[in-house]
Formats: C-alpha cells, structure tokens, sequence
C-alpha cells in the first residue's frame, strides 16, 4: 500500500509541476496530427501508396510528444534520477531524446494499432480522401483520366509495391545506422522518418495477411461444423451458452483493464530505459545440445559473413530487447505495485468517462445544425485535453515506483551480504572507505541479479547523434 501512495504521490507532484507544458505538448500534437492528416488525405486522393507514405508521420507525431512529456517529467522522477542523473549538457539531451524517439517506435506503433487509435487515423485519413475523391471523380469525368486518381480511394492493398516499401525503408534504415558516422546529424530526422514508414508499412501487410488467413479459416467447414456444434450445444444446455458468453465478457473486459495500463508503463519503460535496464541474460546455455550445436556452426562461418549476419540479427533483436527489459522490470517489481498502477489508472478511465458524459451535458440544449455540428469535435475534445497530462504524470509516476521499488530490494540484499560479511570476516578486517551501498545502488554489479539495475551509458546505436 506504500508504494501506491508514493506513486500517487509521485504523480501529483509531476503534474503539480509540469501540467502547463504536458498541456502545451499535447494540444501541439493534435494540432500537427491533424494538418498531417489534411496533407494525407490531400495526397492519397491522387494516389494510395503516396498518402499512406505520409500517414505515419501523423503516428510520430504523437510519439514526439510523448517522448517529450515523459523527458519533461524526469526531472522530478527521484527515484530514477537517483540511479541516472540529469544529462547537464545540451547535446546529451538532444541525444538522449533521439534515443527514445528511435527505440520506442516500434512499442509505440504496435501500441497504437492495437488500441484503435491507428484505426482513428485511418478513419479520418480515408473520410479525407472520400472528400477529396468525389471532386477528382467530377474533375475525372469533365477533364479526362489524368485529372483524376488511382482509384483506390486512400485504401493500402496487399501489392508488390507495398511489400517492396517495406523492404526498401528497413534496408534504408539499416544502412543510414551503420553509417551514421558519415552523415550529417539532420539525418535522424529521415532516420526516424524511414523507422516509422518500415514498422507502418509490415503493420499493415502483417494485417492484410492475417486478414485473408482468417477469412480462409473461417469460411471452412470445419468452422461452420463447430459454431452448429456450440449452438447445437447451447440449445440444448442454455446455462452452458451463458457461461460460455460470461467468460469470454469477463476476458474482454479484463484483458482491456489490465493491458492498457501494463501497455502504457512499458512503453515508459522502454524510453526511460535508455538510461537504465535490468542485468542482461546469458544465452550461452539456451536451447541444450540443439543450441550448442547451432552456435557451433555459427562460429565455423567466414568472420565476415559473421558480422553481416551479427549486425543484422542485432538490429532487428535490438528492437525487441527494450520491450523485454521494461516487462523484466514490471515483473521484478512485484504484483502488489502494478496492481495498485493498475487500480490507480481503472480510476483514472473512469474519471474520464465521466467527464466525456458531463461535459457535453452542461452546455444545455442547443440546435443540431447551429451548434453541434460546428462545435462538437472541440466540445469531445476537452475531456482528453484534461486528462492527458494526468495519465502521463501517473504513468511517470508509476514508472519511477517500479524503479523505487527495486531500488528498496537492492538495499535490502546489501543490508544482508554486509552482516553476512561482517559475521564472518576476521576481527583484524579493514573497510575499504568508498565501498558504501550508494555504489552498490548505481551499480548492478553487488546486488542479486534478479533484482539489480543496470545504468546505461551513451547509446550511439541508433544511428543518429
């Protein structure tokens, strides 16, 4: 219960003090979102594959934000600043922004889609594109082929340009990281640029994909066999179909409260990770005799072919590896503080909820055409607009009690190895001055491994500066 106070409190104080610019960040990414889109639309009326190459611009947009929200609040994150300072300098803080920016695309995106608000994009992407598509039609049939579009609307299909985007934006991205040294440093905008377009573009044809699997499956006898076996079943037992509806409402309901907070303190976790991570993993043991003998036959290989395959197996693993450190850290943490993170944000959710049904309420009745039409999308904006900055601040909140958290366990594992020591040490023992557990604390090396901290240098691995 402590620590959920202290990240209440922690919380508070973050918001107490950095509300204005939280408000003033985010208000700027919907603003930019939305000229993006405009833009989008504009384009992707003429032609699908060039809209959607400018589509997640409008995603990054809204991670420029929030990677400089959570920055903005770091500074009062004592916990975390206590095992990795401030940067002093203006350089370090510019690269430490471009680190976060770069690592946490990819959570970002994947978060993004999977909550419908890619959908939301899309939504408004394609209601542009309609717009704009029923003049290019009238322009189409007075002034020719040519002044119309492609046809296609704003809609992205499964075509070997699409798959041919993917390909060509990761291979670029790749080489501008490998000759970041080369470049010039207005190169991490492109850089960022090409990491969105990659994730966005195997997004969608991961989606296309699954799509098209799943209308197969489903369209099978098979399928049609057991939904005539459920029913068949149900109509026979009718508490089985509402224990059947019971469950799979309670795993909805559930999994939509328990991942969306979870989801958010990752996303925390991998762009504060920059400066801090668990204890990495050997893998020299995984796999058994498979394993080994995989990793003997790597080993046999041309020390150049080596390294190709070094360099392009650790970018696309490098991807993931912040990810696993963030959920390591949430894990160590202990249940009772992520659910209390969780408790706090279900609280949270509804205090939004009620605002998105009091707010348009107290503007009385008014007249559909005159006021509503005009004013409704600023009207449904305000709720978000006042409780963004308070779900940052507690998720900022609940990241640096995590850190809290494994910070208390680390001075609890030195507290015991120093009586461990003490009792068996001989009498004449000298203390080493300087040995003290603040070192211990930054410093993953004395503590246990399940539960110690790793503070991280300098990233230069992103391929910008």
């Amino acid at each position: 219960m402590t620590d959920v106070l202290d990240v209440l409190r922690t919380a508070g104080r973050l918001l107490w003090r950095h509300w204005p610019v939280l408000l003033a960040l985010y208000l700027g990414a919907i603003l930019a979102r939305y000229g993006v889109i405009e833009v989008a639309g504009w384009v992707g009326s003429y032609s699908a594959v060039a809209g959607s190459l400018l589509l997640p611009i409008a995603i990054l947009v809204r991670l420029v934000a929030l990677v400089a929200m959570l920055l903005v609040l770091r500074d009062g994150m004592r916990q975390l600043r206590a095992i990795a300072p401030l940067p002093v300098d203006g350089p370090t803080r510019r690269q430490e922004f471009v680190d976060a920016l770069m690592v946490g695309i990819l959570p970002f995106f994947a978060f993004y889609a999977a909550w419908g608000y890619l959908r939301e994009d899309a939504v408004a992407y394609s209601a542009r594109v309609l717009e704009l598509t029923t003049g290019r039609s009238l322009a189409e049939a007075f002034g020719g082929p040519e002044a119309g579009g492609d046809g296609l609307a704003g809609e992205l299909t499964l075509t070997p340009i699409t798959v041919a985007i993917v390909i060509v934006a990761y291979v670029l991205r790749w080489l501008l990281k490998r000759y970041h040294d080369r470049l010039p440093r207005w190169f991490g905008v492109f850089a960022a640029y090409l990491e969105a377009v990659w994730v966005y573009f195997a997004a969608v044809v991961i989606s296309i994909v699954v799509g098209a699997i799943s209308s197969w499956v489903g369209s099978r006898q098979g399928m049609v066999w057991l939904g005539d076996a459920r029913a068949a079943m149900e109509s026979l037992f009718a508490p089985l179909g509402w224990m059947w509806g019971g469950v799979e409402w309670l795993l909805g309901e559930a999994g939509g409260i328990i991942l969306l907070p979870v989801a958010w303190l990752t996303i925390a976790g991998v762009l504060y990770g920059q400066a801090v991570a668990p204890e990495a993993l050997s893998t020299e043991h995984l796999g058994g005799d498979v394993g080994r003998r995989i990793r003997t036959r790597y080993r046999s290989l041309p020390a150049r072919l080596r390294a190709r395959l070094g360099d392009l197996w650790s970018d696309l693993v490098g991807r993931f590896t912040p990810i696993g450190n963030a959920l390591v850290l949430m894990w160590r943490a202990g249940p009772v503080l992520i659910g209390g993170f969780v408790l706090l944000y279900t609280l949270l959710l509804g205090l939004q909820g009620v605002l998105e049904t009091v707010i348009p309420r107290a503007f009385g009745p008014q007249d559909l055409n005159n006021f509503w039409v005009i004013n409704d999308e600023l009207i449904f904006l305000i709720a978000p607009v006042l409780i963004e900055p308070v779900r940052i601040a507690l998720v900022a909140g609940g990241y640096d009690g995590v850190i809290g958290r494994l910070r208390g366990r680390q001075a609890e594992a030195l507290s015991a190895e120093g009586v461990d020591a003490a009792a068996s040490a001989p009498p004449q023992s000298a203390v080493v001055p300087g040995q003290g557990s603040t070192t211990a604390l930054t410093n993953s090396g004395t503590a246990t491994p399940e539960d110690s901290l790793t503070v991280k240098g300098p990233d230069t691995s992103t391929g910008t500066r």
